[in-house]
């Protein structure tokens, strides 16, 4: 079992907002979705099948420094596909672990073949520190004798 628990609860809390894109709309409108919304990737779907993600990264790496136009390149060209995702019952240190094994910062949380929303690296690393300084509180009250009986 993981020290920090499965991924549901941390997507309970942070909510379950999901912004998508189709693999035909261009780069373009991808990044100025996710420049709306200040987030960092979108699930790119077709009709309601998860079929990949687009990041700011890829725009980065696969458009900009490859000298084309974001207007003229669709998402399905850039997109990584198949789309790697998680289940809500992933625990926080397996989701971290496919995040820095694959090189990615975004995992789509998917549910009875249903994407129920995306987690990031800072998700994740700010549910952690929660943890933390709730294990922390609960150890200085215990140590003071203020911990309850």
């Amino acid at each position: 079992m993981s020290a920090f628990g499965i991924i549901a609860p941390l997507l309970d809390r942070k909510g379950h907002d999901l912004w998508s894109i189709t693999p035909d709309a261009h780069v373009s409108d991808a990044i100025q979705l996710m420049a709306d919304k200040n987030i960092g990737a979108l699930v790119v779907m077709e009709g309601d099948q998860i079929i990949g993600v687009i990041s700011e990264r890829d725009y980065t790496r696969k458009v900009f420094l490859k000298g084309k136009t974001s207007k003229d390149t669709a998402v399905r060209e850039i997109m990584l596909s198949p789309a790697l995702c998680i289940a809500p019952s992933c625990s926080v240190d397996e989701c971290m672990r496919i995040m820095t094994d694959k090189r990615v910062r975004h995992l789509p949380v998917v549910e009875n073949n249903k994407v129920v929303g995306m987690v990031s690296i800072g998700d994740l690393v700010n549910w952690i520190i929660s943890a933390q300084k709730a294990t922390i509180h609960h150890l200085e009250n215990y140590i003071s004798g203020s911990y309850p009986a």
